[in-house]
């Protein structure tokens, strides 16, 4: 029975569609509510059994990395004013995981980037997390694939219907429906211009096995002139079973800004603090009440 202890998180990329303010800040440390958007994908992991993290970074995203490390002035300034609270959640960010690093020193792409951390994963299955998309459930999105690769014993890919408009904004996948929420894979295409496969889009959740990187290795170029991850597990599919399966959860693409502002309102409607406040504020700007509309 081979178990899955490892997670890959690609964060290398320019963040161009929250330019400018991703010109001096990584668009994986943007905040929704409290925390950056890594730190969602890392607890995401972590509440799921994985133990060790790989983060694929580029230049100039050093914030990432003083993040996830202890700070010891900010402790002592907290400790010594009281801040209990305050101390305490910055004390758990440091120790939410065992984390690593290593540099995409080019900008080729999410397969490339994945490739880069092969030496980190071994021979070992290992999960991929995108920070752009985040997903809101009772039980983490990475362990509702891990809990189908301890029975199947095969890559597997989280996926989501959409519109059959928005296909061409995402990699799909086509294949043998086993039940609601399984899919048995025969092709994936990324981004595809007309025609899909379906409408079953991956959104940047896998569960794979060793065996992807030497087809990563020798994928040539595709879709944006990147070596595409869905090309490479194009090429597995045709020879090794493969899975899709329909998460479970609330997906938000916090790399498109409509997406992310979704994605900041509806989790602070949610928090225990911002609640009550927060509600009555939208009700009161935005409620309907006498006059209407927007205040």
């Amino acid at each position: 029975m081979k178990t899955v202890r490892k997670a890959i998180i690609p964060a290398a990329g320019f963040g161009t569609r929250f330019l400018p303010a991703t010109k001096a800040m990584p668009k994986e440390m943007l905040p929704i509510v409290d925390k950056p958007t890594i730190q969602y994908i890392v607890e995401e992991a972590v509440r799921s059994g994985i133990e060790d993290i790989i983060i694929v970074t580029g230049r100039s995203k050093r914030a990432i990395e003083d993040h996830f490390d202890k700070s010891e002035e900010l402790e002592l300034f907290l400790k010594e004013r009281n801040k209990g609270r305050l101390l305490s959640i910055v004390e758990d960010v440091a120790q939410l995981a065992n984390i690593h690093y290593v540099r995409q020193k080019e900008p080729l792409g999410l397969g490339h980037a994945v490739w880069c951390a092969r030496k980190f994963i071994g021979s070992e299955p290992f999960a991929v997390l995108l920070g752009d998309m985040l997903v809101d459930s009772d039980k983490p999105c990475l362990k509702q694939l891990l809990d189908v690769y301890a029975e199947r014993q095969a890559p597997i890919i989280a996926v989501e219907t959409v519109a059959w408009e928005e296909t061409s904004k995402y990699g799909i996948v086509g294949g043998v429906e086993l039940d609601d929420r399984l899919l048995r894979i025969e092709r994936l295409v990324e981004k595809p211009p007309s025609n899909p496969l379906s409408n079953a889009a991956i959104i940047g959740r896998y569960v794979l096995e060793p065996s992807v990187f030497d087809r990563l290795e020798t994928t040539p170029r595709g879709a944006g002139g990147e070596i595409q991850l869905t090309d490479a597990l194009q090429q597995l599919a045709s020879c090794e079973t493969m899975y899709a399966y329909r998460i479970e959860g609330k997906l938000y693409d916090v790399g498109d800004k409509m997406g992310f502002l979704k994605a900041t309102v509806e989790l602070a409607c949610k928090d225990a603090d911002l609640q009550a406040p927060f509600l009555a504020f939208l009700k009161y700007r935005f409620g309907s009440g006498e006059g209407g509309g927007m205040r």
